[in-house]
């Protein structure tokens, strides 16, 4: 009865172990894991009673199986779960588990290849067998890489560029940076499409021998060009002229209001280029009230400064892409109300101020930083019950506080900004009409002239002052025409009147000029102008033309 009930128990321990592999395929398969049959045939013994064969549900058949090793092994990814038994040790069979799973990444073999144009990186996978003819590859990679750069570049140049929208466009049309280049680009363009120059000129003088006239070699007066615009200058009388110290090339010309275009504004102001032939100003500026008055702003190259007929004082800036002013006088008591036919920028690099004096009397000196309030404001009136209707001012040079003004009366006064005696000083009287032009001696030498000013008035005359003396030194007599204008120049003095320029030397006054020119087809002259070197004279008419004229020896 022991021996049978011995080998009962390893009966009863057999089919426990089969039980619990049946439940444990069970479960897995219904986590959807199928076992395998194994990849060796398992050996019996030869006291088998049943041979052990995979069936459809992937278990094993048991008996009275003796101790044999027998192995079932699932293909899963990644986990592998064995059922494993020693038959020679006669242990139990061990328990499922999850084995630790180690991954080990191997990054690909870098093959970087270089080109004539480009540098690319360029990754491959390569096989430990094809390192041995890695020198033998490359080469070839090289040259299809080329050839690929050269296929992308040829696509690149045969696609069609993209057509943009009309919101692009308007969009890009008023884009700021757009404008910025636009308007730097056209005035380049314009200058090289109006260039002409004489490839055969003959600066010996001998093709200039063969001509006549003020073109001739030596020539006192020889016309150069004119300065005039359809639009802008059109019916326009030039007010004033002034050439800028910094770029003496440049040219800034005041104008009033167009009669014929009521929808154009009032005042106009045309910034001319002398060093480039093209027929276009160079900047345009206008303002709802007629230009009497306008001046380069002195130490500050790129503003402008003008007088209107309202008594506003206008400042026009070349950096900014607006042609209206950047800053404006207000028309209040405490500036002007009456017209400004005088501004002038006196002083030094770091103390320098704005003069402006309009026809009711009133002179200003204003910070070209604020224009809302003037710093300083003076009533001109003489022997202090008459006031002063300035018509125009001249400051000496170097000179920041004494200065002379033109009247409307025709009389012409003397005055100082600061001091015991600031306000009107002397009066010089021999004028018969209006003071149409004022202006003081330029020259800066061994002798001091700056006592020395010229003025032209509508009684047909021309006068030559100084301060020392209230009685005029020489007096030029036009012939029955009215004389508009006179201005110095180093040694000359230009004078203008409705037929021509006029031009007298100080070296010896008298009664025939030095030079005279008739402008054929202009009308009445009315500004003349020296440049800052008196190798040109501008002068302007009441049809909007500027005439521009080199100086000879004289």
């Amino acid at each position: 009865q022991a021996d049978l009930q011995q080998k009962k128990e390893p009966a009863q321990e057999d089919s426990d172990l089969d039980r619990k592999r049946r439940e444990t395929e069970a479960l897995l398969q219904s986590i959807g894991i199928s076992p395998e049959p194994p990849l060796v045939p398992t050996p019996m013994s030869p006291s088998s009673k049943s041979v052990s064969t995979p069936s459809d549900a992937g278990s094993q058949d048991s008996g009275d199986l003796g101790p044999i090793g027998r192995t079932l092994q699932w293909d899963t990814d990644p986990s592998v779960l064995q059922l494993q038994s020693d038959s020679e040790l006669g242990r139990r069979l061990h328990k499922l588990g999850v084995s630790k799973i180690t991954q080990v990444d191997f990054l690909p073999r870098e093959v970087v290849s270089y080109s004539k144009e480009t540098q690319t990186p360029l990754a491959t996978h390569q096989s430990e067998e094809d390192e041995d003819d890695e020198e033998m590859v490359e080469p070839k990679a090289q040259n299809d890489l080329e050839m690929e750069n050269q296929d992308q570049k040829q696509e690149v140049k045969e696609a069609p560029p993209r057509e943009l929208t009309e919101e692009e466009k308007q969009q890009v049309l008023h884009s700021e940076e757009f404008l910025i280049f636009f308007d730097r680009t056209i005035r380049v363009i314009e200058r090289a499409l109006a260039e002409d120059s004489d490839i055969f000129f003959d600066y010996s003088g001998r093709d200039v021998e063969e001509k006549d006239g003020d073109v001739q070699a030596g020539a006192n007066l020889s016309f150069n060009r004119q300065f005039y615009d359809e639009h802008w200058s059109k019916h326009r009388v030039v007010t004033c002229m002034d050439w800028s110290l910094q770029y003496p090339e440049l040219m800034v010309a005041s104008y009033n209001n167009n009669e014929d275009a009521p929808h154009e504004p009032d005042g106009v102001a045309l910034v001319w280029n002398m060093k480039f032939k093209k027929t276009t100003p160079e900047y345009v500026f206008h303002c709802q009230s007629s230009v009497m008055s306008v001046c380069f702003a002195r130490f500050h190259p790129n503003l402008v400064v003008g007088g209107t007929y309202s008594g506003q004082i206008v400042l026009w800036d070349n950096r900014s892409h607006r042609r209206t002013p950047v800053q404006r006088t207000p028309l209040s008591a405490a500036a002007h109300t009456h017209p400004v036919y005088c501004v002038n920028v006196v002083g030094t690099q770091n103390a320098h101020n704005l003069i402006t004096v309009s026809t009711d009397g009133k002179m200003c000196s204003w910070s070209l930083d604020m224009l809302s309030t003037p710093q300083e404001s003076m009533e001109l009136v003489y022997n202090k019950s008459k006031p002063v209707a300035v018509t125009g001012m001249a400051f000496p040079t170097g000179d920041v506080n004494n200065f002379v003004v033109g009247s409307e009366e025709g009389t012409v006064y003397t005055a100082c900004r600061h001091g015991s005696k600031a306000g009107i000083g002397e009066i010089f009287e021999g004028h018969q009409g209006p003071v149409t032009g004022i202006n003081c001696h330029m020259a800066v030498g061994p002798i001091d002239f700056s006592h020395l000013f010229v003025t032209s008035s509508f009684d047909w005359t021309v006068k030559l002052w100084t301060t020392k003396v209230r009685n005029p030194s020489w007096c030029e007599v036009g012939n029955a025409t009215f004389s508009f204008h006179a201005v110095w120049a180093i040694i000359l003095a230009g004078i203008i009147t409705c037929l021509g320029l006029s031009l007298f030397s100080s070296h010896s006054w008298g009664p025939v000029p030095t030079a005279n020119v008739t402008i054929e087809g202009a009308s009445a002259l009315n500004r003349v102008r020296w440049a800052q070197a008196g190798k040109e004279v501008a002068v302007g008419d009441s049809e909007g033309r500027i005439w521009i004229y080199d100086v000879g020896e004289v």
